[in-house]
């Protein structure tokens, strides 16, 4: 018998499931980036699940609060924001589909391979201990991490402007 944890992990996990593939498959971008939107909300459900309430926020200001705008920004500041995508080349789904099956056959290999272990000892979340190893260079830290959502960050402006840029009338 499942227990209320289990259901609502398969109501998230069917929840970013079909958020993911709606914004991997819409025609129109604006409705692409509304479901990342909604997907993303979906990860950032799953983090409280698990009770990994920094993570969550983490993943509400960065990603939906930063990336998502950003994109939906430099939707609204090109030409044709609210026309169709252009159809994908049917060679280019048969690869995207090969891809997938051999990613999914990877992922399952490697679950396979994997012993989980179930702790019952609480991972330490005090914000003390997160800004301690947020910052720390050592073995246990992650400042290389955290560096890299700032160039993530850049990378999607810079995205952003290059989409915006792109369908500039008068410029070629």
């Amino acid at each position: 018998m499942m227990d209320a944890s289990v259901i609502s992990f398969y109501v998230i996990s069917a929840f970013l499931l079909t958020f993911g593939l709606m914004a991997v498959t819409a025609k129109k971008i604006f409705r692409s980036a509304i479901w990342l939107l909604f997907s993303l909300v979906g990860i950032a459900s799953l983090y409280f699940w698990m009770d990994l309430q920094f993570l969550a926020a983490v993943q509400i200001i960065v990603y939906i609060g930063g990336i998502v705008v950003l994109i939906i920004f430099s939707i609204f500041l090109t030409q044709d924001s609210g026309s169709a995508l252009p159809r994908a080349i049917k060679s280019r789904k048969i690869g995207a589909a090969l891809l997938s099956v051999f990613g999914f056959g990877i992922i399952a290999t490697l679950l396979a391979r994997t012993a989980f272990v179930e702790t019952t000892t609480p991972m330490d979340v005090e914000m003390k201990t997160i800004g301690f190893k947020m910052l720390s260079l050592g073995g246990d830290g992650y400042a290389l991490p955290f560096e890299l959502v700032s160039i993530l960050l850049l990378a999607a402006m810079i995205g952003c402007i290059v989409i915006a840029v792109k369908n500039i009338p008068g410029k070629p």
